[in-house]
């Protein structure tokens, strides 16, 4: 059985393959990821009075996606330079919102996905709801996330130099857990973070692809229907393609990590997959706009040309208005 010593000059490339990948997917993320993202926020702003369908849980999503998207040019300038000069808490933190983003994203795509199944199952539920209730299930579900992902950033240290480079993110050493732990913590967290939400979004895709076969469906309930269908199925595209291979990869690497895979090849190989789902578990933030305009006739009726050029006149409009105002009450005081 070769040693960890054995791997040091193999390892090399690997790292420098590692950070490319990196570095490549951030960049693409970036720019369209922000842009969807503040769009996303504006739309859903302009229509929240109009409509109960999750609107609350979509605007949460696209928060917990602008907060991963914010510290990537420090991701992307840290796998171009292999250093981190911010310090150490700043790594921390960053390193801590990739997680608060990505399970703050599978709860709200949880929700959305309950949200719409309910709203298709019980059709007259949306009369007595009150969006209140969507407001105080997403703050319970941010403080929940945000103290429970402070286990990642506890379970790395930021103390460990290369030469004159320090390290950051999937770089950060493990700290030495015994493997009772280990797998306690990983079992937990794979069954709470990221297998009974699976479940339920596929028990609500199951469900609403049975309702789809009434035998005498009404026309209208049944374009409702299919709606709800589109978005829930992408619900549960987003956690098959961005969501799952992390969660697969993510105890093989942990176990890398903690130097209890001794094994080269497997070592390499789990490194490389473990980046590749990395990335796409990045990719979310990028996706969720796109899934916004092809499944909510809200988000692409905003974005069409003519409500956007009445959207704007009317916001240049109420800025005028108000900066007369203001200017009048300066001059009569």
């Amino acid at each position: 059985m070769p040693t960890n010593d054995t791997c040091a000059e193999p390892d090399g490339h690997i790292t420098d393959l590692r950070y490319f990948i990196y570095a490549v997917t951030y960049t693409v993320i970036l720019v369209p990821g922000f842009i969807g993202n503040i769009l996303a926020l504006w739309v859903f702003y302009g229509y929240m009075k109009e409509t109960k369908r999750a609107v609350i849980f979509m605007i949460n999503l696209a928060i917990a996606d602008l907060l991963q998207i914010l510290s990537l040019p420090l991701r992307i300038f840290y796998y171009l330079n292999h250093d981190w000069p911010f310090g150490s808490g700043l790594c921390m933190f960053c390193f801590y919102l990739k997680y608060v983003n990505m399970y703050a994203s599978i709860f709200f795509l949880v929700c959305i996905s309950v949200r719409r199944f309910c709203f298709l199952m019980y059709p007259f539920c949306p009369r007595n709801y009150k969006r209140k209730y969507d407001l105080c299930i997403s703050i319970a579900g941010w403080v929940i996330i945000c103290l429970a992902c402070m286990l990642f950033p506890h379970l790395r240290t930021s103390d460990d130099t290369s030469g004159n480079r320090t390290k950051c993110f999937v770089d950060l050493p493990t700290r030495n857990v015994n493997v009772a732990q280990s797998v306690a913590m990983i079992t937990i967290g794979e069954l709470i973070g990221f297998v009974t939400p699976l479940l339920i979004v596929l028990y609500c895709t199951w469900k609403a692809v049975l309702s789809l076969q009434d035998k005498y469906p009404v026309a209208q309930d049944l374009g409702e229907k299919k709606k709800a269908l589109k978005m829930i199925l992408t619900c549960a595209g987003v956690f098959l393609i961005c969501f799952a291979p992390y969660h697969f990869s993510f105890p093989l690497d942990f176990l890398v990590k903690s130097n209890k895979i001794k094994s080269c090849l497997a070592r390499r190989v789990i490194l490389i997959f473990h980046s590749v789902a990395l990335c796409l578990a990045s990719l979310n933030s990028c996706l969720d706009p796109v899934i916004y305009y092809f499944t909510t006739s809200e988000f692409r009726r905003r974005l069409s040309r003519q409500d956007l050029n009445d959207s704007i006149h009317l916001h240049v409009k109420s800025f005028v208005s108000n900066h007369t105002t203001s200017t009048m009450t300066t001059e009569l005081c």
